[in-house]
């Protein structure tokens, strides 16, 4: 298994969390963002930047997905990165905003890369954020 880095996992570097998709799940998706990027020893406005992203993200999928559905999150934890990969069941003709949007640049800015994918009535928002140099 390779992670966007092309670093080798193991995994033992995996989470999954499912939640409801319900704004009212997102407290737990942001309480293990933290405590994951504070494993890697991120600073804190690193930490608190990633929880923003993964807030923003998931706020995305959530307007677009099925009634009911479930939000699935992974976390690949690596010696100096952390992704976070969200998806979600869409609605059919369900869009995810163009990278040019506001979220977009919320997104890129507190991210080291950002992407999206929509395909088979799933949408997919991926993060990578690496710490900065210097721990």
């Amino acid at each position: 298994m390779t992670q966007l880095t092309g670093q080798p996992m193991t995994d033992d570097d995996i989470v999954h969390l499912t939640v409801p998709a319900d704004g009212g799940y997102l407290g737990v998706l942001r309480t293990a963002t933290a405590g994951l990027a504070a494993r890697l020893q991120f600073a804190l406005d690193e930490i608190e930047d990633l929880r923003i992203a993964v807030d923003e993200a998931c706020a995305m999928l959530l307007a677009i997905a099925t009634r009911d559905a479930e939000l699935e999150c992974r976390f690949a934890v690596t010696e100096d990165a952390l992704t976070v990969e969200v998806t979600v069941p869409t609605v059919r003709g369900a869009t995810l905003p163009s990278e040019s949007s506001f979220a977009w640049k919320v997104l890129t800015a507190l991210t080291t890369a950002a992407s999206a994918r929509a395909a088979d009535g799933r949408a997919t928002i991926s993060l990578l954020t690496r710490r900065a140099s210097g721990y």
